[in-house]
């Protein structure tokens, strides 16, 4: 078997990318970026920054997704392709509202990408990174040294990285900017804006789908050449090994899927809990496990109680249909969002459940016929580093996780969408509600 190792990725000193010289941050020292920005290519465990020891990357499992010869540029199609017809799903030309309010205060603050020079643009991008990135200094070698990693693996000119960072005062924000001259000198379309959009204030759910939508800008408004496979591969602020990321895109295209989610995990005790339980929904449209309207969470360890099937692919660390998911990495068709989907809040005046906008985006993926969505139990994550360790300590790398599958038992029979979801405004306040209620209004 053959190995791509990260501790032998062709280790590509910083300062051989770049020759230019790092200035003071507006909170960090030119010392302390640099000493991160060479974190963050050369990852070892012996610097004094905090890291987690990933596993090589297998090449057999996945040189499938290295980019070959590059795609010339193909035009822009006229229209979207229709959607499949079906009784729940709308026509071609149905449009969706964006927001329920005008979202005229939530714009990236920042222009999109200026073109540059060393970087082919009749290369297509078959793979798009997307994050939103706040106060989280301390992850930045380990998940952008994994997406770095990942990116020189799969091809880096067929590779666009589109960050928003969000006012850090730690100095996140220092380092995502001095990243550019070395990405750019890889070959990497490298997008990134600052916002002031703060979700802890005002409509949280509007704020975030705002935020969510911003990387995404460059696709909304077709200022890169796109693939017509092309992916998205959309990060939260987790301790991600390459192939964490990379099994979510093999997983994708394997399946058949429009998209894959990850498993997210926090440690509020000794054992870690599932986190993203406020967003997920099992095909039978509940919860991943059950919340009494105390808000008690005590039956988090009970995973799909009342789904056996998808309880037993879930044990059997197989990948399992879902009517939504997030938790904390997914990747998704970049198809969708170049048709118009957006992330958005809920449509109030419509009676729609009040729910984070990722329930929201799944569901507007179902209407629009992209309802083939996965989670691979394979991948787990959590938010620190510490806890990141202990977690793939507990629940095994990627690599151990999948040792002994084969792609026939990973397949899906795909469904069509419940007939209803639960909502949950509040732990107190839950109730069962027609999946596609609103867009048939």
């Amino acid at each position: 078997m053959s190995w791509f190792p990260s501790s032998q990725r062709r280790p590509i000193p910083y300062k051989q990318l770049s020759k230019e010289v790092i200035h003071n941050g507006a909170i960090l020292p030119a010392e302390n970026i640099s000493e991160y920005l060479e974190a963050i290519y050369n990852v070892k465990p012996t610097s004094r920054l905090a890291n987690l020891e990933c596993p090589a990357i297998n090449v057999t499992r996945y040189k499938s997704l290295k980019s070959g010869k590059p795609s010339p540029k193909r035009p822009a199609p006229s229209s979207p392709p229709p959607v499949p017809s079906s009784s729940t799903y709308p026509s071609s030309s149905s449009s969706l509202p964006l927001f329920s309010s005008p979202p005229s205060s939530l714009t990236p603050p920042a222009a999109l990408p200026r073109s540059l020079s060393h970087i082919n643009p009749d290369v297509e991008i078959r793979y798009f990174f997307a994050l939103d990135l706040r106060n989280c200094i301390k992850l930045l070698p380990r998940l952008i040294g994994s997406i770095v990693e990942v990116i020189q693996f799969l091809g880096p000119q067929s590779c666009a990285l589109s960050i928003v960072e969000g006012d850090s005062p730690d100095g996140t924000g220092d380092v995502l900017a001095a990243l550019r001259p070395s990405l750019e000198a890889l070959g990497v379309r490298y997008i990134y804006n600052s916002s002031t959009v703060h979700s802890a204030e005002g409509n949280r759910i509007a704020k975030l789908a705002a935020l969510r939508n911003m990387p995404l800008e460059p696709i909304f408004q077709g200022t890169l050449p796109m693939a017509d496979d092309a992916s998205v591969i959309f990060l939260n602020d987790v301790a991600a090994c390459p192939e964490d990321i990379l099994e979510l895109i093999l997983q994708k295209k394997t399946l058949n899927a429009d998209m894959t989610c990850a498993m997210d995990w926090t440690y509020s005790g000794e054992d870690p809990t599932f986190y993203d339980v406020w967003i997920a929904r099992g095909m039978n449209g509940d919860s991943f496990f059950h919340i009494p309207s105390n808000g008690n969470w005590g039956e988090a360890h009970n995973l799909f109680w009342n789904a056996p099937d998808t309880k037993s692919r879930f044990e059997s660390l197989r990948p399992f249909q879902a009517f939504a998911c997030w938790n904390g990495a997914t990747v998704f068709s970049a198809q969708p969002i170049a048709e118009g989907l957006r992330f958005r809040t809920n449509y109030d005046k419509k009676g729609e459940c009040f729910q984070g906008e990722p329930v929201l985006f799944c569901k507007d993926m179902w209407w629009r016929g992209y309802g083939k969505i996965a989670v691979v139990p394979s991948v787990n994550l959590e938010y620190s580093i510490t806890n990141g360790r202990k977690l793939k300590k507990l629940k095994g790398f990627v690599s151990d996780n999948v040792a002994n599958h084969d792609e026939r038992s990973d397949r899906i029979e795909w469904a069509g969408p419940p007939d209803t979801v639960r909502c949950m405004p509040t732990w107190k306040d839950q109730f069962m509600q027609r999946w596609n209620k609103s867009l048939t209004e």
